[in-house]
């Protein structure tokens, strides 16, 4: 794991993550999955900007990519 995208932000200051598979979960038992499925995820912050989110989501322990 290498990280999160910084590119993830929509302009209003929330961040959505996607997920291509519901089995990073560790709670979840694999023998009891009939299909895999995918989610997003979205942070919805009270930012006006990407960047005061991107600061936010940071200090909130958000593993941003380093590029």
């Amino acid at each position: 794991f290498r990280g999160v995208s910084r590119d993830a932000f929509d302009g209003r200051g929330n961040y959505t993550l996607g997920l291509r598979e519901q089995l990073i979960f560790p709670e979840i038992e694999y023998d009891k999955i009939d299909k895999i499925r995918g989610m997003e995820i979205t942070i919805v912050t009270s930012a006006k900007t990407d960047e005061q989110a991107a600061r936010l989501l940071e200090m909130l322990g958000m593993p941003f990519r380093k590029d």
